[in-house]
């Protein structure tokens, strides 16, 4: 632990599992203290828990990110627990998946409201607390970097067929990472996006081993992915396997990092070489 971010306050989305709890237990390694969200109230405790016995600290935020009031609540958990906000990481979300001829409408504006809307909220939110203390820090001859990750994907940069919605969201994520960069940098935020390539998660293990089952509102989405374009996708990567949650983490650590702070409206792949 080299404590690069000890003391700092550094909101998760969706925390509760795979890559976003591998994000929230590195940022914790390296001191950050955590506000973690997830759905299910179980799983984000047991976050907390885990980032408790990293030797950081952590509350739960939990419920829904596309919920109105969501972006406020979680950006006054941190306030409130822990007195300020220094790192956002928007990285909630899922797949719900179609070609576009059997794709609802409900299904392109659930992914836009997770991928999309959701982050603008909470990013929304952030300002009433950043843009007053930055001003201030100013002010008194201080310079605090703050940090925005977006989570963006490969699907997001380059499309991928049966991925609409999903595509769409991502991509958007791109546009208002570069167009925050450019309202914030005044601020002393450094706003950037890292794409995930293929990542082993419970959204992407292969369809037959237990599959999972995402319980988003009324709706259960399943999730998986056929062994064979598993294979197909691993034979593109020039490292030859997909990454782990713990190698995604890293490349959002990277962001965060005092040594980032010239870095700002960038997109970082960590795809293990992909390059559609």
């Amino acid at each position: 632990m080299s404590g690069n971010l000890e003391g700092r306050v550094a909101l998760v989305t969706g925390s509760g599992r795979g890559i976003g709890r591998a994000i929230a237990e590195k940022l914790a390694s390296e001191g950050a203290f955590i506000v973690v969200n997830d759905l299910d109230d179980d799983v984000a405790g047991e976050t907390v828990n885990a980032i408790g016995a990293l030797g950081s600290k952590a509350v739960a935020c939990v419920g829904d990110v596309t919920t109105p009031d969501f972006g406020k609540r979680f950006v006054d958990a941190a306030v409130d627990n822990f007195g300020g906000v220094d790192i956002i990481v928007n990285n909630a979300g899922y797949v719900w998946d179609s070609v576009i001829q059997k794709m609802s409408d409900e299904q392109f504006e659930a992914m836009l409201a997770v991928h999309t809307v959701a982050p603008f909220r909470i990013l929304r939110a952030a300002a009433d607390f950043i843009r007053p203390a930055a001003k201030a820090e100013m002010g008194n001859g201080e310079i605090r970097y703050r940090k925005v990750v977006n989570i963006s994907s490969v699907s997001g940069l380059y499309g991928n067929a049966g991925q609409m919605g999903y595509s769409a969201g991502k991509s958007a994520l791109v546009g208002m990472t570069r167009t925050l960069a450019k309202e914030w940098g005044r601020y002393n935020v450094n706003v950037n996006c890292v794409a995930f390539g293929f990542i082993r998660t419970r959204m992407t293990q292969e369809l037959g081993t237990g599959d999972a089952i995402a319980k988003i509102g009324n709706r259960e989405i399943g999730m998986g992915i056929q062994p064979e374009m598993i294979k197909a996708m691993e034979q593109m990567i020039p490292l030859g396997r997909g990454g782990t949650p713990e190698e995604a983490a890293g490349a959002v650590y990277l962001m965060c990092t005092p040594e980032a702070n010239y870095i700002s409206g960038q997109v970082l792949l960590a795809g293990g070489g992909l390059i559609m």
